[in-house]
Protein backbone atom coordinates (compact mmCIF):
# COMPACT_ATOMS: atom_id res chain seq x y z
CA UNK A 1 0.00 0.00 0.00
CA UNK A 2 1.51 3.27 -1.14
CA UNK A 3 1.96 5.96 1.74
CA UNK A 4 2.35 9.46 1.24
CA UNK A 5 3.36 11.28 4.13
CA UNK A 6 5.52 13.67 6.16
CA UNK A 7 7.45 12.38 9.23
CA UNK A 8 8.43 16.39 11.08
CA UNK A 9 12.18 15.85 12.72
CA UNK A 10 13.15 19.19 13.21
CA UNK A 11 11.01 22.55 13.94
CA UNK A 12 13.65 25.05 15.34
CA UNK A 13 15.19 27.66 13.39
CA UNK A 14 18.89 29.00 14.21
CA UNK A 15 18.55 27.64 17.65
CA UNK A 16 17.63 24.73 18.64
CA UNK A 17 15.11 24.56 21.91
CA UNK A 18 14.12 21.96 24.92
CA UNK A 19 11.56 20.70 22.43
CA UNK A 20 11.97 21.52 18.60
CA UNK A 21 15.41 20.40 17.60
CA UNK A 22 16.97 21.59 14.35
CA UNK A 23 14.99 21.27 10.86
CA UNK A 24 14.60 17.77 9.48
CA UNK A 25 12.14 16.48 7.24
CA UNK A 26 11.11 13.16 5.55
CA UNK A 27 9.09 13.02 2.52
CA UNK A 28 7.30 9.39 2.49
CA UNK A 29 6.81 9.22 -1.08
CA UNK A 30 5.03 5.31 -2.33
CA UNK A 31 8.29 3.84 -1.76
CA UNK A 32 10.73 6.52 -1.61
CA UNK A 33 12.31 8.31 1.17
CA UNK A 34 12.84 12.08 0.37
CA UNK A 35 15.20 13.67 3.19
CA UNK A 36 14.81 17.24 3.77
CA UNK A 37 17.44 19.86 5.14
CA UNK A 38 18.77 17.65 7.77
CA UNK A 39 19.77 19.56 10.92
CA UNK A 40 22.17 18.99 13.90
CA UNK A 41 20.57 15.92 15.44
CA UNK A 42 18.35 14.67 12.42
CA UNK A 43 19.97 11.16 13.50
CA UNK A 44 18.48 10.83 16.65
CA UNK A 45 15.36 12.18 15.80
CA UNK A 46 15.25 10.02 12.77
CA UNK A 47 15.51 6.82 15.80
CA UNK A 48 12.80 8.17 17.83
CA UNK A 49 10.47 8.74 14.79
CA UNK A 50 10.75 4.77 13.31
CA UNK A 51 12.94 6.55 10.71
CA UNK A 52 15.70 3.84 9.15
CA UNK A 53 18.70 5.19 7.15
CA UNK A 54 17.52 2.13 4.73
CA UNK A 55 14.07 4.61 4.26
CA UNK A 56 16.45 7.39 2.52
CA UNK A 57 16.85 7.76 -1.43
CA UNK A 58 17.18 11.46 -1.75
CA UNK A 59 18.71 13.94 0.35
CA UNK A 60 17.93 17.64 -0.52
CA UNK A 61 19.17 20.75 0.68
CA UNK A 62 17.96 24.18 0.58
CA UNK A 63 21.27 25.92 1.28
CA UNK A 64 24.04 25.75 3.65
CA UNK A 65 23.23 27.40 7.37
CA UNK A 66 24.14 25.08 10.03
CA UNK A 67 20.27 24.37 11.06
CA UNK A 68 19.62 22.99 7.68
CA UNK A 69 22.49 21.04 7.00
CA UNK A 70 24.67 20.40 10.03
CA UNK A 71 23.24 17.06 10.21
CA UNK A 72 24.46 15.62 6.96
CA UNK A 73 27.48 14.32 8.59
CA UNK A 74 25.39 11.92 10.42
CA UNK A 75 23.17 10.81 8.27
CA UNK A 76 25.96 10.35 5.62
CA UNK A 77 27.41 7.77 8.00
CA UNK A 78 24.72 6.24 9.06
CA UNK A 79 23.52 5.22 5.55
CA UNK A 80 27.11 3.74 4.75
CA UNK A 81 27.13 2.20 8.31
CA UNK A 82 23.84 0.57 7.70
CA UNK A 83 24.66 -0.82 4.13
CA UNK A 84 21.73 1.01 2.45
CA UNK A 85 21.89 -1.62 -0.72
CA UNK A 86 20.30 1.25 -3.04
CA UNK A 87 21.40 4.68 -4.57
CA UNK A 88 20.83 7.51 -2.87
CA UNK A 89 21.14 10.74 -4.61
CA UNK A 90 21.89 14.42 -2.82
CA UNK A 91 20.95 17.56 -3.92
CA UNK A 92 22.09 21.05 -2.68
CA UNK A 93 23.12 24.44 -4.05
CA UNK A 94 26.33 23.68 -6.73
CA UNK A 95 27.73 27.07 -4.72
CA UNK A 96 27.79 25.35 -1.38
CA UNK A 97 29.61 22.25 -2.82
CA UNK A 98 33.16 23.00 -0.59
CA UNK A 99 30.40 22.53 2.51
CA UNK A 100 28.20 19.72 1.37
CA UNK A 101 32.20 18.21 0.88
CA UNK A 102 33.60 18.90 4.22
CA UNK A 103 30.24 17.58 6.18
CA UNK A 104 30.14 14.26 3.81
CA UNK A 105 34.36 14.12 4.82
CA UNK A 106 33.92 15.11 7.95
CA UNK A 107 35.73 12.40 9.76
CA UNK A 108 36.98 9.17 8.62
CA UNK A 109 34.63 6.09 7.89
CA UNK A 110 34.34 3.18 5.43
CA UNK A 111 31.94 4.29 2.24
CA UNK A 112 30.33 1.61 1.66
CA UNK A 113 26.87 3.00 -0.44
CA UNK A 114 26.83 4.84 -3.71
CA UNK A 115 25.99 8.39 -3.10
CA UNK A 116 25.27 10.25 -5.90
CA UNK A 117 26.09 14.07 -5.90
CA UNK A 118 23.67 16.07 -7.74
CA UNK A 119 23.84 19.88 -7.07
CA UNK A 120 21.39 22.41 -8.16
CA UNK A 121 23.05 26.02 -10.06
CA UNK A 122 19.60 27.08 -11.60
CA UNK A 123 15.75 26.56 -11.72
CA UNK A 124 14.56 23.66 -13.43
CA UNK A 125 13.79 19.27 -13.12
CA UNK A 126 16.62 17.73 -11.40
CA UNK A 127 15.09 14.54 -11.35
CA UNK A 128 12.13 12.35 -13.11
CA UNK A 129 10.93 9.17 -11.95
CA UNK A 130 7.81 7.04 -12.60
CA UNK A 131 5.75 8.53 -10.00
CA UNK A 132 7.05 11.93 -9.35
CA UNK A 133 9.20 14.81 -10.95
CA UNK A 134 11.27 16.66 -8.76
CA UNK A 135 12.33 20.32 -9.58
CA UNK A 136 14.27 23.48 -7.65
CA UNK A 137 13.14 27.32 -7.82
CA UNK A 138 15.61 29.89 -6.42
CA UNK A 139 14.98 31.48 -3.20
CA UNK A 140 15.55 35.09 -1.45
CA UNK A 141 18.26 34.65 1.35
CA UNK A 142 21.65 35.67 2.42
CA UNK A 143 23.49 32.87 1.31
CA UNK A 144 22.25 30.74 -2.07
CA UNK A 145 18.89 28.64 -1.26
CA UNK A 146 16.47 26.85 -3.56
CA UNK A 147 13.16 25.07 -2.98
CA UNK A 148 12.16 21.87 -3.80
CA UNK A 149 8.68 20.66 -5.71
CA UNK A 150 7.45 17.12 -6.22
CA UNK A 151 5.13 16.94 -9.34
CA UNK A 152 3.22 13.72 -9.86
CA UNK A 153 2.03 12.95 -13.57
CA UNK A 154 -1.08 13.13 -14.22
CA UNK A 155 -3.16 9.97 -15.02
CA UNK A 156 -6.72 9.14 -16.17
CA UNK A 157 -9.54 8.00 -14.37
CA UNK A 158 -11.77 5.52 -15.94
CA UNK A 159 -15.84 6.40 -15.43
CA UNK A 160 -18.14 3.39 -15.31
CA UNK A 161 -20.86 5.18 -16.92
CA UNK A 162 -19.46 6.60 -19.51
CA UNK A 163 -17.74 3.02 -20.36
CA UNK A 164 -21.00 1.37 -20.69
CA UNK A 165 -22.62 4.30 -22.81
CA UNK A 166 -20.02 3.10 -25.30
CA UNK A 167 -19.82 -0.91 -24.87
CA UNK A 168 -16.64 -0.37 -23.63
CA UNK A 169 -15.74 -3.80 -21.02
CA UNK A 170 -13.80 -6.31 -19.50
CA UNK A 171 -10.33 -6.48 -21.37
CA UNK A 172 -11.35 -3.93 -23.78
CA UNK A 173 -11.05 -1.15 -21.03
CA UNK A 174 -7.22 -2.14 -20.57
CA UNK A 175 -6.77 -1.79 -24.18
CA UNK A 176 -8.14 1.88 -24.74
CA UNK A 177 -6.29 2.61 -21.54
CA UNK A 178 -3.54 1.56 -23.36
CA UNK A 179 -4.12 2.58 -26.83
CA UNK A 180 -5.56 5.13 -26.57
CA UNK A 181 -8.91 4.44 -28.99
CA UNK A 182 -11.13 1.73 -29.55
CA UNK A 183 -12.68 1.88 -32.57
CA UNK A 184 -14.35 5.32 -32.90
CA UNK A 185 -14.53 5.54 -29.02
CA UNK A 186 -11.32 7.70 -27.41
CA UNK A 187 -9.91 7.68 -24.03
CA UNK A 188 -11.33 11.28 -23.65
CA UNK A 189 -14.77 9.92 -24.31
CA UNK A 190 -14.68 7.11 -21.16
CA UNK A 191 -12.30 8.62 -18.90
CA UNK A 192 -10.99 12.24 -17.14
CA UNK A 193 -8.31 13.86 -16.14
CA UNK A 194 -6.60 12.61 -12.98
CA UNK A 195 -4.62 15.49 -11.36
CA UNK A 196 -0.95 14.72 -10.17
CA UNK A 197 -0.58 15.59 -6.45
CA UNK A 198 2.19 18.42 -5.96
CA UNK A 199 4.23 19.22 -2.37
CA UNK A 200 6.51 22.20 -2.37
CA UNK A 201 9.43 22.62 0.42
CA UNK A 202 10.02 25.96 1.32
CA UNK A 203 12.88 27.22 3.77
CA UNK A 204 14.63 30.31 4.15
CA UNK A 205 13.64 33.06 2.11
CA UNK A 206 12.21 36.21 1.88
CA UNK A 207 8.77 36.39 -0.31
CA UNK A 208 10.23 36.51 -4.35
CA UNK A 209 8.81 34.69 -7.68
CA UNK A 210 10.23 31.63 -6.46
CA UNK A 211 7.92 31.12 -3.14
CA UNK A 212 4.73 31.39 -5.41
CA UNK A 213 5.77 29.14 -8.40
CA UNK A 214 7.26 26.58 -5.65
CA UNK A 215 3.07 26.94 -3.46
CA UNK A 216 1.24 26.90 -6.84
CA UNK A 217 -1.45 24.07 -7.10
CA UNK A 218 -0.07 22.07 -4.13
CA UNK A 219 -1.87 19.40 -2.29
CA UNK A 220 0.80 20.10 0.72
CA UNK A 221 2.71 22.79 1.54
CA UNK A 222 5.92 22.33 3.75
CA UNK A 223 6.60 26.56 4.33
CA UNK A 224 8.97 28.31 7.04
CA UNK A 225 7.17 30.65 9.30
CA UNK A 226 10.20 32.06 11.50
CA UNK A 227 8.49 35.55 12.88
CA UNK A 228 5.22 36.97 13.60
CA UNK A 229 3.63 39.31 11.79
CA UNK A 230 4.39 42.33 14.18
CA UNK A 231 8.33 41.18 13.27
CA UNK A 232 7.76 41.25 9.48
CA UNK A 233 10.69 44.10 9.17
CA UNK A 234 12.99 41.53 11.22
CA UNK A 235 11.77 38.87 8.96
CA UNK A 236 13.08 41.04 5.80
CA UNK A 237 16.25 41.73 7.24
CA UNK A 238 17.11 38.44 7.89
CA UNK A 239 15.43 36.74 4.53
CA UNK A 240 12.79 34.94 6.49
CA UNK A 241 8.73 34.86 5.79
CA UNK A 242 6.19 35.54 8.56
CA UNK A 243 3.05 33.54 9.66
CA UNK A 244 1.12 36.21 7.46
CA UNK A 245 3.13 35.96 4.89
CA UNK A 246 2.99 32.18 4.13
CA UNK A 247 -0.41 32.01 4.79
CA UNK A 248 -1.22 34.41 2.31
CA UNK A 249 1.31 32.95 -0.76
CA UNK A 250 -0.67 29.08 0.30
CA UNK A 251 -3.64 31.14 -0.15
CA UNK A 252 -3.25 32.78 -3.47
CA UNK A 253 -1.74 29.63 -4.82
CA UNK A 254 -4.90 27.31 -3.64
CA UNK A 255 -2.98 24.99 -1.57
CA UNK A 256 -5.18 22.64 0.14
CA UNK A 257 -2.57 21.68 3.14
CA UNK A 258 -0.41 24.16 4.91
CA UNK A 259 2.28 23.03 7.42
CA UNK A 260 3.99 25.98 9.34
CA UNK A 261 7.71 25.40 10.47
CA UNK A 262 11.28 26.81 11.28
CA UNK A 263 10.14 28.63 14.42
CA UNK A 264 12.17 31.32 16.06
CA UNK A 265 13.13 30.68 19.75
CA UNK A 266 11.69 34.09 21.02
CA UNK A 267 7.83 32.89 20.56
CA UNK A 268 6.26 30.51 23.15
CA UNK A 269 2.94 30.23 21.90
CA UNK A 270 2.79 28.52 18.77
CA UNK A 271 -1.02 28.85 18.51
CA UNK A 272 -0.39 32.30 17.99
CA UNK A 273 1.19 30.95 14.32
CA UNK A 274 -2.27 29.43 13.31
CA UNK A 275 -4.39 32.53 14.56
CA UNK A 276 -1.88 35.06 12.16
CA UNK A 277 -2.46 32.56 9.42
CA UNK A 278 -5.92 32.16 9.54
CA UNK A 279 -6.07 36.59 9.76
CA UNK A 280 -4.37 36.02 6.88
CA UNK A 281 -7.23 34.76 4.90
CA UNK A 282 -6.07 31.15 4.45
CA UNK A 283 -8.94 28.27 4.85
CA UNK A 284 -7.27 25.06 4.18
CA UNK A 285 -5.95 22.75 6.12
CA UNK A 286 -3.38 24.17 8.51
CA UNK A 287 -0.51 22.76 10.89
CA UNK A 288 1.48 24.36 13.32
CA UNK A 289 4.08 21.49 12.73
CA UNK A 290 5.93 20.11 16.44
CA UNK A 291 9.14 17.33 16.26
CA UNK A 292 8.21 14.04 15.52
CA UNK A 293 4.94 14.37 14.00
CA UNK A 294 3.45 12.72 10.95
CA UNK A 295 1.28 15.00 8.93
CA UNK A 296 -0.48 12.62 6.14
CA UNK A 297 -0.46 13.98 2.08
CA UNK A 298 -4.18 15.26 1.65
CA UNK A 299 -5.80 12.42 -0.61
CA UNK A 300 -7.11 13.20 -4.47
CA UNK A 301 -10.09 15.06 -4.61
Amino acid sequence: MSVRELVVLGTASQVPTRHRNHNGYLLRWDGEGILFDPGEGTQRQMLRAGVAAHDLHRLCVTHFHGDHSLGLAGVIQRINLDRVPHEISAHYPRSGQKFFDRLRYATAYRETVALTEAPVNADGVLAATRTYTLEARRLSHPVESYGYRIVEPDGRRMLPERLAAHGVRGPDVGRIQREGALGDVTLDDVSEVRRGQRFAFVMDTRLCDGVHALAEGCDMLVIESTFLDEDVRLATDHGHLTAGQAATVARDAGVRHLVLTHFSQRYSDPEEFERQARAAGFEGELTVAHDLQRVPVPKRR
